[in-house]
């Protein structure tokens, strides 16, 4: 969430509005973050390793925040429509994956 959080404020350098929801869905824990910042570029490969839109970014915040929502048993998407900012929702199971339940913590 940081992360995310994070690239929404950075999307927006002259400022804007960052918001933040959640909420349950079926068992599921969501979490959303929106900015309102340029957008994604059309085509974009956001969570692609090494791919980035920023100038001094290293391409790796998105796909390491997907592979750790992965590795909960969740999903991460990002929406986007160029010029009206970009939105991430992460969704998580609220109870642990049924392979990783006798696991210790």
């Amino acid at each position: 969430m940081i992360n995310l959080l994070q690239n929404a404020i950075e999307a927006m350098p002259g400022g804007g509005v960052v918001t933040v929801e959640s909420g349950l869905l079926d068992g599921r824990a969501l979490m959303v973050v929106k900015d309102a910042g340029p957008g994604l570029p059309r085509g974009s490969t956001s969570f692609q390793l090494f791919v980035t839109t920023k100038a001094q970014g290293t391409g790796l915040g998105l796909s390491i925040a997907q592979q750790v929502v992965l590795e909960h048993g969740g999903e991460i998407a990002a929406a986007s429509e160029p010029g009206r900012g970009a939105t991430f929702t992460v969704s998580l199971p609220v109870e642990r994956p049924a392979d990783a339940a006798g696991e210790e913590a």
